[in-house]
């Protein structure tokens, strides 16, 4: 049975990896023509998200990286920003 979700409802939600990591809370909607093209997830305290972007606030997921959506929402590993350390600066 398909459950139907309101925008307003999902803000604030907790968002998860698909491994169970803690990523951070909904903030947004991003619409376009209509539809959510995505959500705005705000970096918080004890997520992983803040361990990648550092002094960032957040990131924009594509909807097309959520994989579930009820308690939590549930967002492939694909969804994370890669932060790389460019070793040869010093």
């Amino acid at each position: 049975m398909l459950k139907i979700k309101k925008i307003n409802e999902m803000y604030g939600m907790r968002v998860f990896t698909d491994n169970g990591d803690y990523f951070g809370d909904i903030e947004e909607a991003v619409l376009s023509s209509n539809k959510v093209y995505g959500w705005r997830v705000k970096a918080t305290k004890n997520s992983s998200l803040t361990k990648v972007l550092g002094g960032a606030k957040g990131v924009i997921v594509p909807h097309q990286f959520v994989k579930a959506i009820g308690d939590v929402v549930v967002i492939s590993k694909a969804a994370i920003p890669s932060y790389e350390e460019d070793e040869s600066v010093i």
